[in-house]
């Protein structure tokens, strides 16, 4: 790089000891200035260069905390904070069917510090509320999946259906008489409720709550008939004999309930539901940023001790393919039509 300091001034002979003070003064001077210079970018380029990140990293739950969402996020919290160097807090912002939260992460700063877990129902979103303050496909950076998580149907403990056949014909016979409990709208709970409602052709009695925990009880007390979780929330009042179980809702049957028959096995050919999970932040955050917490993601998702803790209960790690920005696009997407069609049909909305 060429000097940007100016050759000093020769002094013409002849020249007066007044202008050649007042020369030499000048070149003095141009030499502070263009040092201060130097001196500012080094500090620029270094603020720019700086590591990220240099403080604790907000993830944002949209549910209560005790929920899946909320197991899932301080276990994916933990292992990414180990690979970021900074502890990762996990902050429970429940509300709205979890709009709520996403609304505030749009509008969080674009620094990468706050970041939001949300499930199937950031696809759900669109089509179950008249007025969202965000868009999921426009407001976001996608950083990639998470992990999928299997749904179990459940039954209170002495429900007369013994079977997942003999529950498909008591919800035929019975009709709205059947109580059929959800976490509130745009809860995954509510979206394989309206699913299993569909598929064995009925129309139950649905039974909001404000969060999985408080249907799952009332489930278990006998208040309600029938519900539709994730296996995070139920594998251990399954295992307890708390609850009944009927089926799971994927292809397969899973590691840790070997025994329950899938819900395709039950005659329902079509029907699966698995909630998948994504990561998200705020539109516009830098891409050297964005960068580095995927790195932390993928690293997160490689940790033995996460991937134990999980399969546990029957969640399962997305493939490395789906862990990226292109991988969330492309689901999101694909699901926001998906549940649109089924809402629309269903006429269920919020204001």
């Amino acid at each position: 790089m060429r000097n940007p300091l100016p050759r000093p001034i020769a002094l013409a002979a002849g020249a007066t000891t007044t202008a050649a003070v007042l020369q030499r003064a000048a070149f003095l001077r141009h030499c502070v200035l263009a040092l201060v210079a130097a001196v500012a970018a080094v500090g620029s380029f270094g603020a720019h260069a700086q590591a990220f990140p240099t403080k604790p990293v907000t993830l944002v739950i949209p549910f209560a905390a005790g929920g899946p969402t909320d197991l899932l996020g301080r276990a994916l919290a933990q292992s990414m904070g180990a690979s970021l160097g900074q502890t990762v807090i996990v902050e429970n912002r429940a509300g709205a069917g979890g709009t709520v939260a996403s609304a505030s992460v749009a509008r969080a700063a674009k620094d990468g510090y706050t970041l939001l877990l949300h499930h199937i129902g950031m696809s759900t979103a669109p089509s179950l509320y008249r007025k969202l303050s965000f868009d999921p496909l426009k407001d976001f950076e996608y950083l990639g999946q998470v992990a999928d998580v299997p749904m179990t149907v459940i039954g209170r403990p002495d429900l007369p259906a013994k079977t997942p056949q003999e529950l498909i014909s008591y919800l035929k016979r019975e009709g709205k008489a059947v109580n059929l409990s959800h976490a509130g709208l745009g809860a995954a709970s509510q979206l394989c409720g309206m699913l299993l409602q569909q598929a064995v052709g009925v129309e139950s009695t649905t039974v909001p709550f404000q969060g999985t925990a408080p249907a799952l009880t009332a489930l278990i007390g006998g208040q309600v008939d029938l519900m539709c979780d994730q296996s995070m929330q139920t594998v251990q009042h399954i295992k307890s004999g708390k609850v009944k179980l009927y089926g799971v809702t994927t292809r397969e049957r899973l590691k840790p309930l070997p025994d329950a028959p899938t819900l395709r096995e039950a005659g329902l050919k079509d029907f699966e539901v698995v909630v998948w999970h994504g990561l998200y932040a705020p539109k516009a955050t830098p891409a050297p940023v964005l960068a580095t917490l995927n790195t932390a993601l993928k690293a997160a998702l490689k940790d033995p001790a996460l991937i134990k803790r999980l399969d546990d209960v029957g969640v399962v790690v997305v493939k490395p393919e789906l862990q990226t920005p292109e991988g969330l696009s492309t689901q999101l997407s694909s699901e926001v039509d998906r549940w649109g069609a089924l809402i629309r049909q269903a006429g269920t909305y919020a204001d």
